[in-house]
This record gives C-alpha cells, structure tokens and sequence, in this order.
C-alpha cells in the first residue's frame, strides 16, 4: 500500500485531497496475524475433535464445518446454508481459544472461507449462539478521555470522505435510516430519519439546538434548512467538520449553523434542544455521567432532547474484533445504563422509547450492497485485507439487529419540570400520522 493510497482524501466540494489516517495506522491495520495458506497436511484427530467442539458451539445452526484436507463435519439433521472452511491449524485453534476475536481476525486475513450468502450464515449463528456469555473483567471498557477519543474517531471517520462517498447516502448519513415503507431507497430513508428527530424533538423556528456528533453535517443543515432553527454542532473528526463547514457555506447556512471541531465535553452555551445521534456509543459507559452533566449545563429550563444509539438488551462488551479493526473504544449500552447515568442524575424525564433495529438491518443492507458494488474501487485504494475486514464488520452489523443481539434506540427528554412536552405522539395540526410537524 502506497502512500500516495494512504493519503486518498476528498473532503468537500471546492477542496483538494489531502492526507487522513496516518500512513503506519493503515499499515498496522494490515500486518497479518493469521496466513491464508492451506496446510499441507492431512488433519489429526485433535484437529478433528476442534472442529467438532466448535460446531457444538452453534448446534443448531445449519451450517458445515470443513477442514483444510477436505474433512467436513455437516449439520444434522438439517440441509447446511453455508460452509466453514478453517485453511490451517492456527485458525482451528485459535477459534476454539477465542472465537469472539480470532472469528474476524481468520475470516479478514483468509485462513478462514465462509462459503455461501454471508449475512444469512451469520444470522444462524447468532441465533444458535443467543445469550453471549460476559467477557472477562479486564476486556470491559475504560474511561474514553478527550486524547483517547480522538484517536478512536481518527482510526474510523478519517478513512476519507470520499471512501464513505462511495456507499453512503448522497447527504452523507453514517447513521440508521428510517423507511417509511420497506420499499423505499435509502436517500429516502435518510431524510425521513432526520425529519424523524426533528418532529420527535418538535422544533420550532428560532430555537437554539446543540448537536454532540454531528458527522459530515447532514442533520445540523437539515435542521436549520428545514425547520428554522440554529444549530452549533460538534465534531472532534477534522474531516468531517472541514467538509461540513465547506457544505454550509454552499448552502448558504453559515449565520444558522455553526460546526465547532470539538468534544462533547467542550460544548458551551445554552439551547433549547440537545440531540445526539449516533455519538453515544463512543462515549463509553464510564463517561455517561459526564456527558449528562454537559447536557444539564446546556439545557434551558423548559429544554428537550434526543438520543439516538446502538444498544443492547443486556449489558456485555463490544465484539473485541469490532472493537480491535472497527470501532475502538466503543460501547452499547442498555436503556438503564443510559436513564440512571446520563438523565435520570440530573432529573431528565424519559418521553418516548422507540427501537428501531429493524430500520438499521434495512440500512446495512444498502450499505453492504452499495460497498460491494465499490469494492474493486475500495481495494484500489486500500487492499483485500481491508475489504475482507469492512465486508464482514457490515454483513456482522446487519445480522446482528436482523436477530435481535443488537438494538437501535430514540430516546426523547426533557426536563423533569417542564410541562412544555407533547400531549401525545400525534400534535393537533390535522396529521394523520404519529410525531407530525408542529403546527407553526
């Protein structure tokens, strides 16, 4: 990988290509730890006897288990979707040591082929897996300080723009869409799910939003675009901000929108409404009180939020794999870790819950279909170590809320002592459907 590859960049429209990641962070991303090459010899039994202890592992789910000389293990009593193939004796193993982290890091580095339609071979072991048991003390997350988060969203974000150009939204939106009908496309989808927060959130012309996260500026110009409202958003990806502020001033928007290149915890100033979406799972669960604390100090008396996030139904750690090549740092959190340590604190008042994983399955499956399509163009650019790594970390992502281990939680407060909050979820301008446009 070259460094002219290493410093592929596009980040707005009038700018020129710089440099992103640091050229030894992509370089480290690729230094194998498995080999792709085939074993020469004939398995053993206890070769054997690990492949059978795996496939225990997923009993029920219909898939074949193969070793590198041809020995296979099939599903019983069940036809297989899908094949397994472990290439080596270090793949074998390393599965049966730690299967969470060496099931990405084989599969990436191709001593391990999984033969048949990804996502569907993933879907049945997550369900023959259900209930993961909890990882080790030490595997748990620590605290996420400003250092620390910058270099997580260094690692992920600035990959460059133009890489997620190729299979994102045309608005640029790298969170979970909203279909209004199942059939629709994802640019549609995208600008339903901004309109979404902002009706939940009832915005009003005039008021003073403070968005924490804000990515490449989409929702923070839709807000002001749309709804008539200020916005000060903040991002600590330099990329990012650089291309949105770039957005804005094509838009015309720079005296409604302010993007700040900053932390969550730098945010200053009052507003009337503080949103979140998709920022959450960096914070980290030790981090929570704080960003509860920014969220008070920045609230009016009769303020309102939303928080929008990956979850689960019960607390564990992030995938290590995930964690290690994908997303460092990261954390979903269950709904009461977010209520008693981010609001309930600081006498926040929970006014909706809704999941939307089926939304996000939907999502991944356009990205994973739009990133395939470029994929030729991504390995140009990267390499196959890359493609193998972000393939599985999409087709994991859509399997994973398809079956339910993952969650996709809108949660919507306010001040406990405000009554300026929804009567219910339908307003009282005619609309037909649930959180319509206020009434102006």
């Amino acid at each position: 990988m070259t460094d002219t590859i290493l410093q592929w960049c596009y980040i707005g429209p009038g700018r020129k290509p710089g440099p992103v990641m640091k050229p030894e962070q992509l370089r480290t991303f690729s230094i194998p730890t498995f080999s792709s090459e085939v074993a020469p010899a004939t398995s053993t039994m206890l070769d054997r006897w690990a492949l059978a202890r795996i496939q225990r592992t997923v009993a029920s789910a219909p898939i074949r288990f193969a070793l590198w000389d041809g020995f296979e293990l099939p599903p019983e009593p069940r036809q297989a979707v899908g094949t397994i193939l472990f290439k080596n004796r270090r793949a074998l193993f390393s599965w049966v040591w730690d299967p969470d982290l060496n099931f990405g890091e084989a599969y990436m580095f191709g001593a391990v082929e999984i033969r048949g339609e990804l996502v569907q071979v993933l879907e049945h072991i997550y369900r023959a897996l259900g209930t993961a048991i909890p990882r080790s003390w030490w595997q748990w997350q620590r605290s996420n300080d400003v250092r620390a988060a910058k270099e997580n969203v260094h690692q992920h974000y600035d990959l460059g723009n133009e890489f997620y150009r190729l299979w994102l939204d045309r608005e640029m939106v790298y969170t979970c869409a909203y279909f209004p009908d199942p059939d629709c496309g994802l640019e549609e989808a995208q600008i339903a799910k901004m309109d979404l927060v902002c009706r939940k959130l009832g915005l009003r012309p005039g008021e003073r939003v403070i968005e924490a996260g804000c990515g490449w500026g989409s929702l923070a110009l839709f807000m002001a675009r749309e709804y008539g409202v200020t916005v000060r958003a903040f991002n600590i990806s330099a990329e990012q901000i650089a291309y949105a502020r770039d957005r804005a001033k094509a838009e015309r928007l720079l005296d409604r929108v302010e993007f700040v290149e900053g932390d969550y915890r730098e945010v200053r100033g009052e507003c009337d409404v503080f949103v979140s979406v998709g920022m959450l799972e960096h914070v980290g669960l030790a981090d929570y009180p704080t960003l509860g604390s920014v969220i008070d100090r920045s609230l009016t008396a009769h303020g309102r939020g939303l928080l929008h996030f990956i979850g689960r139904n019960r607390p564990g750690p992030l995938n290590p794999w995930i964690r290690k090549r994908i997303f460092p740092g990261a954390y979903p959190p269950i709904l009461a870790e977010v209520f008693g340590n981010v609001l309930e604190p600081w006498d926040l008042s929970v006014l909706d819950v809704e999941n939307l994983r089926l939304h996000y399955a939907a999502t991944l499956a356009h990205w994973r279909q739009r990133f395939d399509a470029a994929a030729s163009e991504v390995a140009g650019r990267f390499d196959e170590v890359f493609i193998r790594a972000w393939r599985l970390y999409l087709a994991g992502s859509q399997a994973a809320f398809a079956t339910g281990t993952m969650q996709l939680f809108q949660v919507v407060f306010a001040r406990g002592a405000s009554n300026g909050i929804p009567w219910t979820r339908y307003q009282q301008d005619g609309s037909a459907g649930p959180w319509t446009r206020v009434t102006r």
